[in-house]
């Protein structure tokens, strides 16, 4: 399946001024890739150049939702404006539509399946939003689950310096273990892989059935 041994990070809920530009600023000399999944009304006229920035380095730019609410309760226009408004602002400051969407609070149904023609993506997390949550625990917990064909959770959102601080050490640490970093993009393309249709991804290789 994997001539390398590829992983994906992927980071919600921004962009962020203060985290986002760190986040770039450590793949950037680690010379890596990420994927950002982003929340529609984080974006505006302070960190559309943070999007830029992500883009312009190699990172895949993605849909978080406009709002980041709880989806399965919204009406069948609600949800479709959610991942219009996102996409439309994406694309107009990349030149790219998103691929793949994250569920807020990975919350999602069938009718969410119906509605967004785009890849649903989980993925496995260490609770980094949680701020109990120390920078060496979320090391721990990250390399623990690490293996090839993972898509790993984290986030660029407010006051997350603990992700920060994790990630520096997480690179390098998965470097030296071999691993290569890709896009979600990428993860898919370079497995040979085409996301279905009805399925929600933890891995390239790992489907999420259930609905929470």
């Amino acid at each position: 399946m994997f001539d390398k041994k590829m992983i994906a990070l992927t980071f919600d809920d921004g962009p962020t001024i203060g985290i986002t530009d760190q986040v770039l600023d450590i793949l950037q000399e680690n010379e890596v890739v990420a994927s950002f999944f982003l929340i529609g009304q984080q974006i505006t006229d302070e960190t559309r150049h943070l999007v830029k920035r992500a883009h312009d380095m190699g990172c895949s730019i993605e849909n978080h939702s406009k709002t980041h609410q709880s989806m399965p309760g919204l009406g069948r226009e609600e949800i479709v404006e959610e991942i219009r408004y996102t996409t439309d602002v994406i694309e107009e400051i990349t030149g790219e539509k998103p691929e793949f969407f994250r569920p807020p609070f990975i919350d999602y149904d069938q009718k969410m399946y119906d509605l967004i023609d785009l890849g649903f993506i989980c993925g496995y997390g260490c609770e980094d939003w949680v701020p109990a949550v120390t920078a060496q625990e979320r090391i721990d917990r990250v390399l623990h689950d690490a293996n090839p064909g993972a898509i790993v959770l984290l986030h660029d959102m407010c006051d997350n310096t603990n992700t920060v601080e994790a990630i520096k050490v997480i690179i390098p640490e998965l470097k030296k273990q071999g691993y290569e970093f890709v896009t979600v993009r990428d993860l898919f393309h370079k497995s040979g892989i085409t996301p279905q249709r009805n399925a929600i991804y933890m891995g390239v290789c790992e489907v999420r059935e259930n609905y929470r």
